[in-house]
């Protein structure tokens, strides 16, 4: 008896005679079929065969190319049928084909099937229906087929089908209450058709429905976004109703999503109390503003003021405080990005890193759209201007913004200026009594002296302070008479800062010589704080000795300690700076640049290693500096994500002091960090400034193109990706350097399989698999054979890719390529499953499992767990599926990757 025929066209076309899949052959016959399957039985003449094929200029023996697909086909799925016998599957019907179909044969005529019964129904039980039926889709009807963009209108049409049922299946479940169960359906649908309304709509309302509000404000962001880039239209009535409604469904704040990042309020604060009164007055109005902005002189204690003023404020705002050091005024012109602020401030809200907006415009729509329903203060400091803090002020709601300046912000729409002068003559007198005590009122006129030598400004008579308390002999009247002797320099802040020169001098005058030597070169620091292992390097110093002399600093108040990092104050900055360029000479100067020019590129390249790399950078030189040692990849990605600014500063400045290398080096080596942390942009900005400065090495060059390549890739850029591994691959065709160019094909091929384009994938991983092969590269010839492989598979080619996966896995176990071992194992059961047959299918993903748990990779344990619950699932086997799917989710640790939030759709859903 002959096995039954089965055929698929919701995603990628597939047919199987029982248990066996059958290769379609080529491109062409697969898209013959294609159409057969789209017409769901009906009559497909050989004309539209012709414009299928050919949509112009079809050459002379284009009927005649039809009628051999068509024979090859019918003897494909009927074996041993005689030539130009017809057959009983795909029959001629005069200038027609058409195949011979049952409901049960066809995945199309079984999804009308159950999506017909749906609507007919009602309830949780029309829910499921909805559910089975849309299960069926993988991908848009005959995936893989299309080129230049063009799709049948056929194949277009069906896909509506399967829109429109997700429409219904939202509606249906909204209804019902059970909006989960269709939601990764609808996630699918919603990404493949990102401009259509209605499904972004009821994706939003889903989304909500499911407790994942921050996520659906988020998609409205982004949706809001493309319709203004790409349509220039704003959103309709549907989906404006829909984010209304997330706005006005009130959710409490849950604690993951409550932040407290206050820092801490001063001990010693005093004074300022016709400010505070004027707050209260200004909070206590009918027309309240939505931020306060402390201006005033460098050092005046406007950070001060701002931190206690918000922990006085902070218990009306139960929803959290967020803050931010926005470093307008920083040395070093490192200003804090709007994009950079959002983007930390979205995070602490509980809004997943994939989930953020890439454009300022939808991440500040997003985050007022999260605080129009909460009470939080907002805590920004060190604004620049207006321009600055804009896009971070609620737009309405109960929220407040306390910021500070050293300039006058105008023109910010419900923002109040909160001038902050000099202290009082009594304020200055209450600020000295808290720090020294009952000393003060004893010696009223060396107080007096002490307050005009310190022109009243709260950051000298806190170092005066300090220094009294850590001399315990010195009376108030020999304090005054050091200061009047003292001499500095402070000329970067004008006039006004003068007296300032003779206060920190009197501290500076305290410190051993090697702590004074270390706060002349700090200034030279291309960051606003920095760590104890980069200012030991810019000393030239052991860690142990630098930790020491910071200490010294910091017990002067010279430098501030926080979160394992240090900084200083920018008036002490421009004076330890004046300083430096007196009394160190420029060669030294210079030196301590090199010193930490070479313990950021050696740290970098330590650090890289361990974020595992495609193709690891080569060694630097050694420069008699030692870098930062790393444990771990989670110690590695803490380091660069702390040091971001600092080696962007490094790449733009290296390539100007001479040293490219230095440049290109550290960009090269933040490409997987921008990847894992999902900074496109600043990967292609900072692979931009690298490639800027390379000059005329060409090896550089190409490493960077091909970096660029990487950052276009995930940027949706697949072009602009093909443009820069074109300019590589010509340089390493012209240097002759083999490896690299396989490198470069094997990158393109990656595009390829993922453009569907198959063919044009093998072409590339050969050609790379040519070039390793004569450089004795194995690992890299081996990494194409499993592209072609994984080619083969997606194009139905079972029996040939099973052959190379099992050669790839060999040589990979070979090489002790535990990675390469492991994802080979992964698509051999792939490619099994595909063929149904169980056995080698579980085998191989046992394997895999086993290989990649070895390797500590638990990011793609979970892959391979993920794929075995879904086989499960697809099987009728939810038991197990769901196991399997519970396993995924324990590897991932409680992350809010996007596969875990793939995993929980599952287990909710299925």
């Amino acid at each position: 008896m002959t096995s039954p025929l089965t055929f698929a066209v919701l995603g990628p076309v597939r047919a199987w005679r029982g248990g066996s899949e059958i290769d379609l052959g080529t491109r062409q016959q697969r898209l013959i079929l294609a159409l057969l399957l789209a017409r769901a039985g009906g009559a497909v003449s050989v004309a539209e065969f012709v414009d299928l094929l050919w949509e112009s200029d079809p050459p002379p023996s284009a009927v005649n190319v039809v009628h051999r697909h068509v024979g090859v086909l019918r003897r494909r799925f009927e074996p041993g049928l005689p030539t130009r016998e017809q057959g009983s599957v795909l029959v001629r019907d005069g200038a027609q084909y058409r195949l011979r179909l049952d409901g049960r044969s066809l995945d199309l005529l079984r999804f009308r099937h159950l999506a017909a019964q749906a609507r007919s129904g009602s309830g949780e039980q029309a829910v499921e229906l909805y559910r089975q039926a849309l299960a069926m889709w993988h991908d848009r009807c005959a995936a893989g087929l299309h080129t230049d963009g063009r799709t049948h209108p056929d194949f277009v049409a069906v896909d509506g089908e399967r829109y429109a049922a997700v429409r219904a299946a939202a509606d249906a479940a909204l209804r019902a209450g059970c909006g989960h169960v269709v939601l990764p359906a609808l996630r699918q649908a919603a990404a493949a058709e990102p401009l259509d309304e209605a499904l972004q709509a009821r994706l939003l309302l889903a989304l909500a429905a499911d407790g994942r509000r921050a996520e659906a404000l988020a998609a409205f962001a982004d949706i809001e976004h493309r319709l203004a880039d790409e349509l220039g239209i704003v959103p309709g009535p549907e989906l404006r109703a829909a984010r209304d409604s997330l706005l006005g469904h009130q959710a409490p704040t849950s604690a993951a999503e409550r932040p407290a990042q206050l820092p801490g309020d001063h001990p010693y604060f005093t004074g300022r109390r016709d400010v505070l009164a004027a707050v209260e007055q200004l909070l206590a109005g009918e027309q309240r503003p939505t931020a306060l902005v402390v201006d005033g002189m460098p050092g005046v204690g406007k950070t001060t003021l701002a931190v206690h003023l918000s922990h006085r404020l902070a218990d009306r705002y139960p929803d959290g405080q967020l803050h931010a050091d926005l470093r307008g005024f920083d040395a070093t012109g490192a200003a804090m990005t709007p994009s950079e602020a959002l983007r930390g401030f979205l995070w602490s809200l509980g809004v997943a890193p994939s989930a953020i907006p890439a454009e300022l415009h939808a991440q500040a729509g997003l985050y007022r759209s999260i605080l129009a329903e909460r009470r939080m203060l907002i805590l920004l400091d060190n604004c620049r201007d207006g321009d600055q803090i804009r896009h971070l002020l609620p737009g309405t709601g109960a929220s407040l913004v306390i910021a500070t300046s050293r300039r006058r912000i105008t023109g910010v729409a419900g923002a109040h200026a909160l001038h902050l002068n000099l202290l009082t003559d009594a304020e200055a007198r209450e600020l000295l009594t808290r720090r020294l005590g009952d000393m003060v009122a004893a010696d009223p006129a060396a107080v007096a002296e002490i307050i005009v030598r310190c022109g009243r400004l709260p950051l000298a008579l806190a170092l005066v302070a300090t220094r009294s308390v850590g001399r315990p002999g010195l009376s108030l009247p020999e304090v005054a008479g050091e200061l009047a002797g003292a001499d500095g320099r402070l000329a970067g802040f004008g006039d006004a800062y003068a007296d300032l020169e003779a206060i920190f001098s009197w501290s500076y005058q305290a410190l051993s010589s090697g702590a004074a030597r270390l706060f002349r070169l700090l200034p030279l620091h291309p960051g606003a704080d920095w760590s104890l292992d980069a200012a030991a390097a810019l000393g030239g110093l052991t860690p142990r000795a630098a930790r020491g002399l910071l200490a010294e600093l910091g017990a002067q108040l010279l430098v501030q300690p926080g979160d394992g990092r240090w900084r200083m104050h920018d008036l002490l900055r421009a004076y330890a700076a004046e300083l430096g360029e007196e009394h160190d000479g420029a060669a030294e100067r210079d030196a301590a640049v090199e010193r930490m020019y070479d313990f950021y590129e050696l740290s970098a390249y330590a650090a890289h290693l361990l974020v595992l790399p495609q193709v690891p950078l080569p060694e630097p030189e050694p420069s008699g500096v030692a870098g930062r040692a790393f444990t771990d990849r989670d110690e590695a990605m803490a380091w660069f994500a702390a040091e971001q600014r600092v080696l962007t500063g490094i790449v733009a400045r290296a390539g100007r002091r001479g040293r490219p290398g230095t440049a290109w080096r550290i960009a090269l080596a933040m490409q997987n960090f921008f990847q894992d942390t999902a900074q496109f942009k600043q990967w292609a900005a900072v692979a931009g400034t690298g490639l800027a400065a390379v000059g005329d090495d060409l090896v550089a060059r190409a490493l960077l193109h091909r970096s660029l390549a990487g950052a276009c890739y995930f940027l949706g850029d697949l072009d602009g990706g093909l443009s820069h591994l074109d300019r590589a691959r010509k340089i390493f065709e012209r240097l002759g350097l083999r490896t690299e160019q396989g490198h470069v094909e094997n990158n393109i091929a990656e595009i390829r399989l993922d453009q569907g384009r198959y063919d044009d994938a093998i072409e590339h991983a050969a050609a790379a698999q040519t070039l390793f092969r004569a450089e004795g590269n194995e690992r890299g010839a081996t990494t194409a054979l499993l592209a072609i492989a994984r080619a083969q598979s997606w194009m139905g080619r079972h029996e040939p890719a099973l052959g190379m996966f099992t050669q790839a896995q060999r040589q990979f176990e070979a090489l002790g390529d535990l990675h390469g071992v492991g994802t080979t194992q992964a698509w051999l059961a792939h490619t099994y499953s595909m063929i149904d047959d169980l056995p080698h299918a579980m085998a191989g993903w046992r394997q895999a499992i086993g290989t990649f748990r070895g390797a500590g990779a638990a990011h793609h344990t979970a892959e391979v767990l993920v794929a075995v619950g879904d086989f499960h699932s697809g099987h009728g086997e939810p038991v197990r599926a769901r196991q399997a799917w519970r396993e995924a989710l324990a590897e991932l640790d409680g992350t809010d990757s996007p596969i875990a939030r793939q995993i929980r759709d599952r287990l909710i859903s299925r």
